[in-house]
């Protein structure tokens, strides 16, 4: 069986290529009603820089990157997106490792709540996240600027969180 150690840290803006080439492995699937990549490298290092109104924290396992998430707090809320789990590795239990570390750096922050956003035709994300303990509160429209080969919009989801000790966990800004 190969080494399951992994480390987890924040991604500089040097992981780019390598952040931005997990990212758009682990959404191929979104091929099937999307034009182009999920991501760029150069919108990948902007949200890495420092100062951005976020982070993104990656999984790293022997020495590549495994798994990533984008992490930011909105009013009193978090709000994680683009959870990124390399295909070979998924089903291994790093998605949830990292929705509860951003959960935990949320809530070290003082957010009640942690909020996403999924596309509707990705149902087996939405029973994902029902499984970890998130509900569905509302829709939104989607207004990306790839083109779509199907219609779709965006399933708002939310998580009550305990508040933690207000500690700052290094989110970004509101």
């Amino acid at each position: 069986m190969e080494n399951l150690a992994i480390s987890v840290r924040r991604a500089t803006p040097r992981d780019a290529p390598a952040l931005a080439e997990l990212v758009n492995e682990a959404y191929a699937i979104e091929k099937t009603f999307l034009d182009g990549d999920r991501c760029s490298e150069e919108e990948i290092a902007e949200m890495c820089e420092p100062g951005s109104r976020g982070v993104f924290l990656v999984l790293e396992q022997a020495g590549g990157l495994a798994a990533a998430v984008w992490l930011e707090r909105r009013g009193g809320a978090g709000y994680f997106g683009m959870l990124s789990v390399r295909p070979g590795l998924q089903g291994m239990g790093l998605g949830k490792r990292l929705v509860r570390i951003a959960e935990a750096m949320a809530e070290a922050t003082g957010a009640t709540e942690m909020t996403l956003r999924i596309i509707n035709l990705r149902e087996e994300l939405a029973r994902w996240y029902k499984s970890l303990g998130y509900r569905e509160v509302g829709t939104a429209p989607f207004a990306d600027p790839r083109s779509l080969k199907r219609p779709c919009h965006f399933v708002e989801m939310s998580k009550d969180l305990a508040v933690g000790a207000g500690v700052s966990a290094g989110m970004g800004a509101a």
